[in-house]
């Protein structure tokens, strides 16, 4: 593939031996220390995140389903469960609307990436929605994994308590994103979506992300929850 042509396994610079080796030293490693030093339900879940990428997504449903990535991206939403245990030694309902959120949050960052690189998708053998799937079908996915993220997100309010920093930031990059989905459909309708237009999802989606989880960061150390607001 064009896109990993410059890594150091494509380019010889790492063999296989040396990646696997390397790959075993980082599994063991992290997970003997999610659970020695910091409580066994994080080593646990560090074992399921692991298992879940290289098995289940890697190895099996990479190159099978159109569909790889939506199952294959609860590996990438695994990191939230695992600091959600790290802390709290347990997992609840905050550490779950965050970890749909990811998870509705991967197609629509993945697909506009494979509408760009589709042919070089197609090329590997891996069939991506967005390489196989016509611009106007795959479009309305994004939209629709779009609206159910953002929505998603703002349940944190009254299951996670969180606040107006995280509500307001939550709302409007949510807005702002949804409108990126829903232009790359309007142009895939009229037939006018190109690499950059599904690109500027795939980048806007990065952003989405990034500016939702800094103001959750912030949002403890400013005012106090939504929902208090409302009972007197």
């Amino acid at each position: 593939m064009k896109r990993t042509e410059k890594r150091p396994l494509v380019t010889g610079e790492l063999s296989d031996r040396e990646a696997i080796v390397f790959a075993w030293v980082l599994a063991v490693v992290s997970v003997a220390y999610l659970w020695f030093m910091v409580n066994p339900l994080s080593g646990v879940l560090g074992v399921v995140a692991i298992l879940l990428y290289v098995v289940f997504y890697s190895l099996y449903l990479k190159k099978r389903t159109t569909q790889n990535i939506v199952w294959g991206g609860i590996a990438g939403c695994m990191p939230v469960f695992i600091a959600w245990a790290a802390v709290r030694e347990t997992i609840e309902w905050p550490a779950l609307v965050l970890f749909t959120v990811i998870f509705l949050w991967t197609p629509p960052h993945y697909w506009p990436l494979s509408m760009k690189y589709a042919e070089d998708y197609k090329a590997a053998g891996v069939p991506m929605l967005g390489a196989i799937a016509p611009a106007h079908s795959v479009s309305v996915q994004v939209v629709l994994y779009g609206w159910a993220m953002v929505i998603c997100s703002l349940l944190l309010v009254p299951v996670g308590g969180a606040g107006w920093v995280y509500g307001l930031s939550a709302a409007a990059v949510g807005a702002w994103f949804l409108y990126q989905c829903h232009k790359l459909h309007l142009l895939a309708l009229a037939q006018k979506a190109t690499s950059r237009t599904a690109m500027v999802v795939f980048h806007g989606s990065i952003t989405y992300l990034t500016i939702l989880f800094i103001a959750l960061a912030i949002d403890p150390f400013v005012g106090g929850p939504i929902m208090e607001s409302f009972i007197f």
